[in-house]
């Protein structure tokens, strides 16, 4: 395991792999990746604020090789080196890392699976600002999903998007009748934020960096009860997260 006794408590535990080349960081709902956005509690805490400290001895700050929304939890992959970047973002835009999200809806999605193709655009108003929307005109968007539990009134999903449009798994749970618990703008706010978690990462990253690298996060605290009502169970809560050993 490599030595994170550098770090205070609460970052290390955020750390779910680390090797010289890459890490995959737990990155907390409502934490922006870019400074200036506003983080949580209306601070202004973004992912900018812990790279010095992720820093570790390394030449250069690591840097995250692809995107999550604000209020979306989970895994994180960042850069440690800079082939190490260039490769990961080779990976992200080739649509070679696989994605698995978990996410709390409301309702139920009427089957057990499916895939949704729809295309996906940015509009915006004076009034309301930007937002995505599905057109036909939009770019390719497509997420396949899997029901994994329900208790009536609200479903746990699996979703695995196959592109990585802005905002995709969000609109697209909408376009199925079922919004995901808490979102603010294509759905309903919710004390416990958005149900959507970043739960997997695998990438298969060449022998020179390491080989090929995976990482799961737990469900938050926040998030918890909404899923556990679903059929998570206590295990896959932050409570059991750790270090992957490599």
């Amino acid at each position: 395991m490599r030595d994170l006794s550098p770090l205070p408590g609460w970052l290390a535990a955020r750390i779910l792999h680390i090797r010289p080349e890459a890490m995959v960081i737990d990155k907390p709902q409502g934490l922006p990746i870019d400074a200036g956005r506003g983080g949580p509690r209306g601070s202004n805490a973004s992912l900018a604020d812990w790279l010095p400290l992720l820093q570790l001895g390394k030449r250069h700050l690591p840097q995250p090789a692809h995107r999550l929304d604000t209020d979306t939890a989970g895994c994180l992959v960042l850069g440690r080196t800079k082939p190490a970047l260039a490769a990961l973002g080779a990976l992200f835009a080739g649509r070679l890392a696989r994605k698995t999200y978990w996410a709390v809806v409301a309702g139920h999605p009427g089957s057990d699976h499916g895939v949704i193709d729809r295309p996906l655009r940015k509009v915006s108003t004076r009034e309301a600002g930007w937002r995505m929307e599905a057109h036909p005109e939009g770019q390719p968007a497509r997420t396949a999903w899997r029901l994994l539990g329900t208790d009536g009134a609200r479903s746990w999903l699996e979703l695995r998007p196959q592109t990585g449009r802005t905002h995709q798994l969000r609109v697209h749970c909408t376009l199925l009748g079922c919004p995901i618990l808490g979102d603010p703008r294509y759905g309903t706010a919710d004390p416990g934020g958005m149900h959507l978690l970043a739960r997997a990462i695998a990438l298969p990253l060449g022998p020179e960096f390491g080989g090929a690298l995976s990482a799961t996060a737990p469900i938050p605290a926040a998030m918890a009860p909404a899923f556990l009502s679903c059929g998570a169970k206590e295990a896959d809560v932050a409570s059991a997260q750790g270090v992957t050993k490599v």
